[in-house]
């Protein structure tokens, strides 16, 4: 049984890389890096807490380059 496992895990794993393409109506909508990443960080996996902290730091360095380049054009 053992022999026959791998060998037909192998078939089933290259069989479903080659699945087509759904070009319908629900493959219109693309996500956005930072909508995977939200969502990745609203997850429970490992490393889900630093794609969070990353967020806020990039979240935090945008404001603040706003709040930089609305002094300078005053």
């Amino acid at each position: 049984m053992r022999r026959t496992g791998l060998p037909a895990l192998l078939v089933v794993i290259s069989f479903a890389g080659c699945t087509p393409k759904n070009d319908g109506e629900g493959s219109k909508h693309v996500r956005s890096e930072r909508e995977r990443d939200s969502i990745l960080g609203a997850s429970r996996l490992p490393g889900a807490t630093g794609v969070r902290r990353a967020l806020g730091v990039s979240d935090s360095a945008a404001a603040r380059n706003a709040r930089l380049d609305s002094v300078a054009n005053q």
